[in-house]
């Protein structure tokens, strides 16, 4: 997938791909490389290693079509070459095309995809030996004294009218006496984190439950969130979460309205994870043409209320003053985008930049009229829990 530098498409020359089945029963996850990607919804996904293709953003499509693609069978459902990023929550970013894609459809298949010429020498290596860390040492970058100060100031900016909502985040630092091994750690989300779209780019990794929006054909899905409580009934009383998730669904409706027609809601409603529940409505919309891919829309409608606020730039530039430490790729679109166009994105959520030893987590919560420092800073523990467990296990 990405990281946070955008330099120009570079190309090893005509790029060749073929696809063919591999044996069923393989394990997807052990062709997850360190140099890799993941990305896994309800038993079906796919895994990379190596990279054939780095190019920015904007120049995916024409790069992914002048890949000739030769499949073994048609009729498949394997997607074969695509582009895979996890981009910037501040913008930028880069896409990679990668060398070498296994892929399990919905029938429970295996499919490689093998794009030639390309580097596969990272690729080739085994994950590096890590696993749970025996000693630990945990670091807060924000205390709630500073963080109660910091929704002071938020609260402060919506009384005067400047602001109806600012998504203030906080890190967490996981200094560990082992490396983390990254396959194991995307195993646990899968098997903890049901629901959620379970992703990686080389050392981000995380699990989503926030589907920013999905293009297959002209069918095109979002489903925000924003509103979060551990009980459906506490939730669906709030009339402070009701208002908070509103700011989202308009501003998604308005980010769509040009590329889209037919557009139906559906919610809100109160969607049941393993930690908690939010508040989710589900928007479905038919492209107008098929020149806007999944990555555009994406981009079009990044960054939602739900991570950064409305006015969105009032509270970008909170963000910025408040914040201690950048988000990086925390809260930006995470998927993926094909020759077609077609493609799934996330708000990259519940998730951990791992570097060998250390681990750096995010996690955010809506400052609105009525919020509270204590009952934010608690949501945002609530939202670190599930990669704290994959990340410590007893």
């Amino acid at each position: 997938m990405t990281h946070t530098d955008a330099r120009p498409t570079t190309l090893p020359g005509r790029l060749v791909a073929r696809t063919e089945p591999l044996r069923d029963g393989a394990c997807l996850l052990d062709h997850l490389a360190p140099d890799g990607a993941a990305w896994l919804h309800d038993g079906r996904g796919f895994v990379t290693a190596g990279t054939a293709a780095v190019v920015p953003p904007a120049d995916a499509i024409e790069v992914l079509r002048a890949i000739d693609h030769v499949p073994a069978e048609r009729g498949t459902g394997a997607t074969g070459p695509r582009a895979v990023g996890a981009l910037p929550f501040a913008g930028g970013g880069r896409m990679i095309v990668p060398a070498r894609i296994v892929e399990r459809t919905r029938d429970g298949r295996l499919w490689r995809t093998v794009i030639e010429p390309a580097d596969l020498g990272p690729a080739l290596r085994a994950a590096p030996a890590g696993g749970t860390p025996g000693g630990y040492r945990i670091t807060r970058l924000t205390d709630p004294q500073e963080w109660e100060a910091s929704v002071s100031a938020v609260l402060a900016l919506i009384d005067t009218g400047a602001a109806e909502k600012v998504v203030l985040a906080r890190e967490v630092v996981i200094d560990g006496d082992v490396p983390f091994h990254i396959p194991t750690v995307v195993d646990t989300l899968c098997g903890t984190q049901p629901g959620c779209f379970v992703y990686a780019d080389r050392g981000f990794v995380g699990a989503s439950p926030e589907l920013l929006v999905r293009r297959s054909g002209r069918d095109v899905t979002a489903r925000p969130m924003a509103g979060t409580n551990q009980r459906a009934e506490d939730l669906v009383r709030s009339e402070k979460d009701a208002r908070e998730h509103q700011f989202v669904v308009e501003a998604v409706l308005e980010a769509l309205a040009p590329a889209c027609e037919d557009v139906m809601v559906r919610g809100p409603s109160p969607i049941g994870l393993a930690d908690l529940t939010h508040l989710a409505t589900t928007i479905t919309a038919r492209a107008r043409d098929l020149d806007t891919s999944a990555l555009d829309l994406a981009l079009a409608l990044h960054p939602t209320p739900a991570v950064a606020g409305t006015p969105r730039a009032t509270a970008l530039a909170a963000i910025a003053r408040l914040e201690p430490t950048p988000r990086d790729l925390y809260a930006g679109p995470c998927g993926w985008v094909d020759a077609n166009g077609d493609g799934e994105f996330v708000v990259a959520l519940r998730g951990a930049q791992i570097d060998g030893t250390r681990a750096r987590l995010h996690a955010g919560a809506g400052i609105v009229a009525g919020s509270r420092a204590d009952a934010e800073w608690a949501e945002t523990q609530s939202k670190l829990e599930p990669m704290l467990r994959a990340l410590i296990r007893p």
